[in-house]
């Protein structure tokens, strides 16, 4: 992988650390567990969500070499789930339309199909990335 590519923005890392007392920008920098910690612990206690103020840039340097750029935006795909994950927008995105409508029609599969997204959606969008390279 390229070390200049730029898969993930710092602009939207910060948008999404306003909620970040939630664990959202964890979830998009691809770290699912202190992402979960941050979720129940209100972001430990806020100590963490502060202090993650200053990691951001680090956070997107480790993102942009971890995970395949291509035509599936990262940036577009978090917004999607983020704001409209219980309606499938993001995974129509990135053309899975059948699990989209599923979204749908049954909130984001009960919401647990949104935190199971939140868990994998960087590797979901390399894998896309990765197949609509070689197809």
């Amino acid at each position: 992988m390229a070390t200049n590519q730029d898969t993930h923005s710092k602009l939207i890392g910060y948008l999404l650390w306003i909620f970040g007392f939630l664990g959202s920008h964890r979830f998009y920098y691809g770290k699912p567990i202190t992402g979960t910690i941050w979720f129940f612990t209100l972001g430990l206690l806020f100590i963490g969500w502060i202090i993650d103020l200053f990691l951001i840039p680090a956070m997107d340097r480790e993102a942009d070499q971890r995970f395949r750029e291509g035509e599936v935006s990262y940036n577009i795909s978090w917004i999607l789930l983020t704001f409209l994950g219980v309606f499938g927008i993001h995974r129509m995105y990135m053309g899975k339309w059948i699990t989209g409508v599923i979204y749908l029609l049954t909130g984001g599969l009960f919401l647990v199909g949104v935190l199971y997204d939140f868990w994998t959606l960087n590797s979901q969008i390399s894998e896309r990335n990765q197949e609509m390279k070689f197809s």
